[in-house]
């Protein structure tokens, strides 16, 4: 089906779980695709395909190396393999987002797939993949895929330039998301196998030499990529402002969750509560309004330590006091940080939850 006109009078059309964009005439191309990647004028179409068979199901490669299974999908879907950029990806097509700008006669557009609850990761976190390969071997699908359309000409640089500020709109948007990484206690600056193609028009009368911050072209860029990323990722996995105002996700990056707690409290009280009513007594602690504050604040604080812009005992003495106003709130007693290491941080916050989550299965009880 067709899913949009773009300025550049380039159809955007969704077929064979795909996203495709077939040129009406010559485009500047850059992108981070294995096949015919990077700086490109000759191409004739780009793509962005989703290679999940069906829901909770693996990828499937259509092919033994990336590069082969690629060249499969741009002939299914109609394509030339040898002027064609396409990108893979786990998401559905069905989730895409499509976000336009203009100011006076420039128009952008930003097309965007995407999920980061499996993979997202922050930049510099440990990794455990290390192995040089053959060019031709397997690459691994994109989570967060973007097409960036822009209605102008740029030379080359600049729409190198241009794909900057476009990474830096989909950070953006993971952080207003508080988006955390699944392999450290930081946020999500993107996924591990994210992806972009970023097009720019050469029959447009308009030419820019400046895609950053300070011109026109990348506040419009910003404003199409950073919503759009949101509403890809709201589509495909719910993440939003609502989901996240909860007090297990806000700690997750730093290794609270439910079944640790319950193990904990199972082994530290004689009263007879059986998971399921502890669960629930946590889960209305989960999505408490003064509870989710106090610990936006006090996971706040660890990041700050964390990024050396507060020191340790600034946190502890900051972080009593938000244990007590907390304890308080919820008439428990007020667990006290002792130390100033992250456990001795993390191990307040638990004791708190515990003893707020015990008196709410005490009145479940009665």
């Amino acid at each position: 089906m067709k899913l949009c006109t773009l300025s550049t009078g380039d159809s955007v059309y969704r077929y064979y779980k795909s996203i495709v964009i077939p040129f009406e005439q010559p485009r500047k191309v850059s992108s981070t695709a294995v096949v015919n990647g990077g700086y490109r004028e000759d191409l004739t179409a780009v793509f962005n395909n989703d290679c999940n068979p069906g829901a909770g199901m693996a990828c499937i490669m259509r092919a033994p190396i990336y590069q082969e299974h690629m060249k499969l999908i741009t002939e299914e879907i109609g394509l030339d393999p040898a002027k064609t950029a396409g990108m893979g990806t786990a998401a559905s097509m069905e989730n895409v987002a499509i976000h336009t700008q203009t100011y006076e006669n420039l128009t952008v557009t930003a097309i965007v797939t995407g999920g980061v609850e499996v993979n997202g990761g922050r930049v510099g976190d440990p990794a455990d993949y290390f192995q040089p390969i053959d060019k031709s071997s397997i690459e691994k699908p994109g989570t967060i895929n973007i097409i960036l359309v822009i209605d102008a000409d740029l030379p080359p640089g600049i729409l190198n330039r241009a794909m900057v500020t476009c990474t830096e709109a989909k950070t953006a948007a993971l952080q207003e998301l508080m988006a955390g990484s699944n392999y450290s206690t930081g946020l999500a600056t993107g996924s591990g196998t994210d992806q972009t193609i970023v097009i720019a028009n050469p029959a447009s009368p308009l030419y820019f030499e400046s895609a950053g911050k300070h011109s026109k072209l990348g506040e419009l860029i910003g404003r199409a990529v950073l919503p759009a990323v949101k509403e890809a990722l709201h589509k495909q996995t719910g993440l939003s402002p609502d989901q996240q105002h909860s007090m297990l996700r806000r700690f997750k990056r730093y290794g609270i969750k439910e079944e640790t707690l319950w193990q904990a409290y199972a082994a530290n009280t004689d009263k007879a509560v059986i998971k399921p009513k502890f669960m629930d007594a946590l889960y209305q602690s989960d999505r408490d309004n003064f509870l989710v504050t106090y610990a936006a604040l006090y996971v706040h604080l660890l990041d700050e330590m964390q990024w050396e812009l507060l020191s340790g005992k600034e946190v502890q003495q900051a972080g009593n006091e938000l244990l007590a106003a907390a304890a308080a709130k919820y008439g428990v007693k007020a667990p006290e940080i002792i130390g100033t290491g992250l456990e001795d941080y993390l191990q307040a916050w638990k004791v708190l939850l515990l003893g707020i989550t015990g008196e709410k299965c005490t009145m479940l009880k009665k």
